[in-house]
């Protein structure tokens, strides 16, 4: 098995097909969404492959630390990740393949009008995983 960390972005990645922000979503289409996203992670659940995910919020702080006990809070001008990342799964698959398969199925939960986002989904194994591509 090997895991790896798939990523939903709110920016930074290709344009979806189904490219209307998340802010402009009715509650119906939102609450759609949520209920693929939770489906998708109880399916994997059952099957062993489920790790862990979470949504994120868009807020955040970069925090870095400038001398003892100031960790002093700092903004930059480099692309912050509560811009970038919007949440993450972390699953354990038998295969880079089936990995490939599971992001493909997660690319298609619904947006606006209910349909699928077809969004691009940031997929990377974890450190010292080597993808197994089978033939």
């Amino acid at each position: 098995m090997a895991k790896y960390l798939l990523l939903k972005h709110y920016r930074g990645a290709p344009a979806a097909v189904n490219d209307v922000p998340m802010d402009q979503w009715t509650p119906e289409e939102i609450s759609a969404h949520v209920k693929y996203m939770n489906d998708f992670a109880a399916r994997l659940e059952k099957t062993g492959e489920f790790v862990d995910g979470q949504a994120l919020a868009p807020e955040g702080t970069w925090v870095r630390y400038d001398g003892e006990g100031r960790p002093p809070v700092t903004d930059s001008p480099f692309a912050e990740t509560k811009d970038l990342i919007a949440g993450w799964m972390v699953i354990d698959v038998d295969s880079y393949e089936r990995a490939v398969e599971l992001a493909g199925e997660l690319s298609a939960a619904p947006g606006a009008g209910g349909k699928p986002i077809h969004e691009w989904l940031e997929l990377r194994p974890f450190y010292g995983e080597s993808p197994t591509i089978t033939e």
